[in-house]
């Protein structure tokens, strides 16, 4: 119980803070934004949504908490490393960075050990149907 509430707590904290901060540019006039801030609007306002649907079902939602981690680390990676390296930070840069930095409260509740051994370990799911045993197709 006390690691599902930990998840909880993690897609609490992402719920809220994308509610808070994209939901209301929903209700501006969005169509007179570039299409791809658009784009993110809607995609993250999605995601803020299937972070409350992780409220209720958190073990099933995982994979959309992986995405928050994956996405923000590629990004700190990619993005904010080299340009703090070369020094020429903006910023609109510095504030998604500070941001992209609160992903070390989705990385402590998320259940390592569960997803090494969920999605690693366990044999995948089949890419075709087995074919029926003879014992089932005499019936």
């Amino acid at each position: 119980m006390r690691r599902l509430n930990l998840m909880r707590l993690g897609y609490g904290f992402v719920g809220v803070g994308l509610a808070v901060v994209k939901w209301p540019l929903l209700f501006q006039d969005i169509g007179s934004v570039p299409v791809l801030d658009g784009v993110v609007v809607c995609v993250l306002t999605a995601m803020s949504l299937l972070m409350f649907l992780g409220l209720r079902n958190p073990v099933a939602l995982l994979p959309i908490l992986l995405f928050e981690v994956l996405w923000k680390a590629i990004w700190l990676a990619v993005v904010a490393v080299p340009h703090l390296v070369a020094g020429d930070t903006d910023a609109a840069t510095g504030a998604i960075l500070i941001s992209c930095s609160l992903i070390v409260v989705v990385i402590a509740v998320v259940p390592w050990r569960f997803v090494r051994r969920r999605y690693l370990r366990e044999p995948g799911e089949p890419w075709r149907l087995a074919p029926p045993s003879l014992h089932h197709s005499q019936r």
